[in-house]
């Protein structure tokens, strides 16, 4: 009876040995788990990401929002890689320039340079470019085209010219509605910047919005005459994904 009652109490000896060594493998894994997680490099994570997105005919970043991490030190906010902030410096320092440029054409009332999500945006109001209800550049507009182009070909980012109305129709033999002077608009101003200061048409477009993108309520005179307006958007780097690429020229026969 000895002899069993002693065995009986090695095994439950060695059962509890075997229960702890289990939890202290689980435990030691989890830590390896938590550790290797912790060394997660979010630039290659990101470029895996969008390496997947452009596999899978997407255009844009996938998992752009990753959501809470219970991890110390990875967010579910975008995360600011070097050249992000270096973009940032530039366009920036553009942004400079061009209040200068303002400064010294004496128009600070009636043309801005802010910086937005997209880029920056140099707003001219419309009487600083054209006559009411024209798209014909004034020789004066000409002039400022003239002194902002070489703070604009400074960078190799896209440049989108955008054209603005107010609410009042329009509706001439030219210009049926405000689509097409706004379009106008901004197709004059493209068409400056090409043949007045070599700039590269690839590397610009126009936009027509009409009425429909105020920057104001459309409930005065002070307030209409602020929409009418064209947009020179700097766009930053981060979007050039989203842009059309250019096809190589077809071969000459």
């Amino acid at each position: 009876m000895k002899r069993e009652s002693k065995k009986s109490s090695y095994g439950s000896m060695e059962r509890w040995l075997i229960t702890y060594a289990d939890m202290i493998t689980l435990l030691l894994i989890f830590f390896i788990v938590m550790y290797s997680l912790s060394q997660v490099d979010i630039k290659k994570f990101r470029m895996l990401a969008e390496s997947l997105s452009k596999a899978m005919g997407g255009g844009g970043v996938i998992l752009e929002n990753l959501g809470p991490s219970v991890v110390p030190g990875i967010s579910g906010t975008q995360v600011e890689t070097p050249q992000d902030v270096a973009d940032k410096a530039e366009m920036e320092n553009i942004r400079q320039e061009l209040l200068q440029q303002i400064q010294k054409q004496g128009l600070a009332a009636r043309v801005s340079a802010i910086s937005e999500e997209r880029g920056i945006v140099l707003s001219f109001q419309e009487e600083v470019l054209f006559k009411l209800g024209s798209a014909e550049l004034t020789p004066r507009a000409r002039e400022i085209i003239a002194a902002v182009a070489p703070v604009l070909l400074k960078t190799p980012n896209y440049i989108r010219v955008e054209g603005h109305t107010d609410n009042l129709p329009i509706h001439t033999e030219r210009y049926p509605s405000n689509w097409e002077l706004s379009t106008a608009r901004a197709t004059a101003v493209v068409q400056e910047l090409i043949h007045t200061a070599n700039f590269p048409p690839q590397r610009l477009s126009a936009v027509g919005y009409g009425e429909y993108r105020p920057r104001v309520p459309n409930d005065s005179e002070a307030h209409r005459q602020m929409n009418r307006r064209v947009d020179l958007v700097i766009l930053r780097s981060k979007y050039k994904g989203a842009e059309p690429e250019s096809l190589p020229p077809a071969p000459r026969d």
